[in-house]
């Protein structure tokens, strides 16, 4: 074990790592791998708490929609490195709820572009401003240097996200 002040002063335990004599960089992903499979556990249980029928992965398609200004199916299959089956499943589901709408490509008739319906938007608007809040909440306490450094160390790594071995397969499970 670890332990490791933060610049608030808050000390956090790092795990020790897997293998004697392993460094404190092996320690260190150790822990963020563990930090972020629970952070990943939080955001799907508060996304069901935040709006029952909108899962985490719901609302990410939502969100996507939103800033793309639409797009086809298969393009939310590619961003977010998922399979089509699952996409299908989930825009089928928000289909059905009246959250998206399928219209045609005004340059490609063939193609089935998806779009926010005005229901999907207000949802979508309330479960964000319900999520931004919880995060507020949550980091309230937070210096404003080190919310700079956390989102950009987030940005940094997302950014990555493309070339690593770590995909998300499916988001039913």
């Amino acid at each position: 074990m670890k332990r490791v002040e933060g610049p608030d002063e808050t000390v956090v335990t790092l795990a020790a790592p897997g293998a004697p004599g392993g460094s404190n960089a092996e320690t260190a992903v150790e822990t963020i791998q563990r930090e972020m499979t629970a952070f990943a556990r939080r955001a799907r249980a508060s996304a069901g708490r935040m709006h029952p029928e909108l899962s985490l992965v719901s609302y990410t398609l939502l969100g996507h929609l939103e800033e793309s200004g639409g797009c086809r199916a298969t393009d939310l299959a590619t961003h977010y490195a998922l399979d089509k089956s699952t996409v299908s499943r989930q825009v089928a589901a928000l289909e059905r709820t009246g959250l998206i709408e399928r219209r045609l490509d005004p340059e490609d008739h063939r193609v089935q572009v998806l779009h926010l319906t005005q229901a999907g938007r207000r949802i979508l608007a309330q479960v964000t401003e319900s999520r931004r809040e919880a995060f507020h909440e949550r980091l309230a306490d937070w210096p404003e240097e080190d919310l700079e450094r956390f989102a950009a160390y987030l940005l940094r790594y997302n950014a990555a996200a493309g070339s690593g071995p770590l995909k998300e397969r499916s988001a039913d499970g």
